[in-house]
């Protein structure tokens, strides 16, 4: 029950560009930047129509880059991702349904909590690795450790996800049980590329200060 936890922290980079996106060309670009600029992954959310057939086209033309399916609300969404070859998946919410079957597809899937409830019910099943959304509007870095404290020698890990920005995800790197966090900033200039572009690399550039 505890395959989910590998697949999770072998993310080619700490910062996941979350992208809702209803243009494939317009995704594609973002996949090209993202490459190019030192961090090839990205979630493309089942938001809209076209994110199933945007994450086909862009696993087929970026095999080096990680991308995944978010907003995995039902099974239904879940088959969406499997079939369009997403690599991982992620909720806000916590769905037993859908974490069952994700992991007896052996499919990496982080479930969404936002209380010790949610954390226990899924860890009940198996997760390991889960979604703290909406990270600031519930309470940010002093919620997350508070929560994180009763669970630590589970093995817990978290990536926070929902108001974070540049100034603060830094901060959120540094706890040690965040494996990775949700970059919604990155696409908010789309399609001013070279604004977009520049943000790509300042997200590295934090990546690497907290590293260091």
């Amino acid at each position: 029950m505890d395959s989910l936890k590998p697949s999770f922290p072998d993310l080619k980079s700490r910062i996941i560009p979350v992208l809702v996106l209803d243009d494939v060309t317009t995704g594609l670009k973002m996949c090209e930047l993202l490459c190019q600029n030192g961090l090839p992954v990205a979630e493309f959310t089942f938001r809209t129509p076209e994110a199933a057939e945007l994450i086909t086209e862009a696993v087929e033309r970026f095999p080096e880059m990680l991308i995944g399916a978010g907003t995995v609300l039902n099974l239904t969404d879940l088959e969406r991702a499997l079939n369009a070859g997403a690599k991982f998946g992620v909720a806000p919410g916590f769905n037993p349904q859908v974490v069952q079957t994700a992991i007896a597809r052996n499919f990496p899937f982080a479930p969404g909590v936002c209380t010790p409830s949610d954390l226990e019910q899924a860890a009940g099943l198996g997760c390991r690795v889960f979604k703290f959304f909406p990270a600031e509007a519930v309470g940010g870095i002093p919620f997350l450790q508070a929560i994180i404290a009763p669970y630590r020698h589970l093995g817990v890990q978290f990536v926070p996800t929902g108001g974070l920005t540049p100034e603060n995800a830094k901060e959120y790197l540094k706890i040690p049980e965040v494996i990775s966090i949700g970059g919604t900033w990155l696409g908010k200039d789309i399609p001013d590329w070279e604004k977009v572009a520049r943000a790509i690399r300042q997200a590295v550039e934090a990546v690497e200060e907290v590293q260091e």
